[in-house]
């Protein structure tokens, strides 16, 4: 898999909080999930969640569904999206020679 200098430090310092590993565990676990019951299961408010789960689908590590309930309340389900890094030596070479201006501050 070939991914940019930005997107592989976007997508590992999503991934260095406990909280957001945690998310990530549970959704793999659990299956997708809607905010009010992810933060019940991960046992952190919805806002902190949200915050969170922003990262994490700015990284495309989860993705997000909007979904109307049975009785007209809108869901928004969270679910792990399909990724694969291997991080080895030579992503990382790779990865370098493609930082951007941005990434070097």
């Amino acid at each position: 898999m070939s991914i940019s200098g930005d997107d592989l430090l976007t997508m590992l310092s999503a991934l260095a909080n406990p909280h957001r590993l945690r998310i990530m565990a549970t959704l793999k676990a659990e299956g997708r999930s809607y905010v009010s019951q992810l933060a019940r299961q991960v046992g952190i408010s919805r806002p902190l969640l949200h915050l969170h789960l922003q990262k994490l689908e700015e990284a495309g590590l989860v993705t997000s569904q909007m979904e109307l309930s049975p009785d007209g309340k809108a869901l928004n389900f969270f679910a792990v999206a399909d990724f694969a890094v291997e991080l080895t030596p030579d992503l990382l070479v790779q990865a370098a020679a493609t930082l951007s201006a941005k990434s070097e501050s």
